[in-house]
């Protein structure tokens, strides 16, 4: 059993970006927050699958270089190899936890190039 709450973790660029909550030994889970105008590179997982459902605020999600927009209750699924680019194009926070699958020790992201948006 754990137990952990999410104040207790940082994210990874001061007040935004990813935070992990736990990592392993069989799923990875933590929540995600893009300000208004903030992105996060398209990449993909060559194992892992992510699942991210959407708490607060409206993004557009890039999947396979197709638009997908989100608001909160949403639930997108990215399967290994879906690419995936989200940005903040509105003028409230976004917020989603996020929830990879296996655990992978090593790196398993594959940064690539943004797709072309509007």
């Amino acid at each position: 059993m754990k137990k952990v709450n999410e104040s207790d973790f940082e994210y990874r660029f001061g007040d935004n970006g990813p935070k992990y909550l736990t990592k392993g030994p069989n799923v990875d889970m933590g929540v995600v927050v893009l300000k208004p105008g903030q992105d996060f590179p398209n990449h993909y997982h060559t194992t892992c699958e992510e699942i991210f459902y959407i708490l607060e605020g409206e993004i557009d999600f890039y999947i396979n270089n197709d638009r997908v927009p989100v608001k909160p209750g949403d639930m997108i699924q990215c399967r290994p190899k879906d690419s995936h680019y989200l940005i903040n194009k509105s003028t409230r926070n976004f917020k989603a936890l996020f929830v990879k699958s296996p655990h992978i020790p090593e790196k398993d992201s594959v940064i690539i190039d943004n797709p072309k948006i509007d």
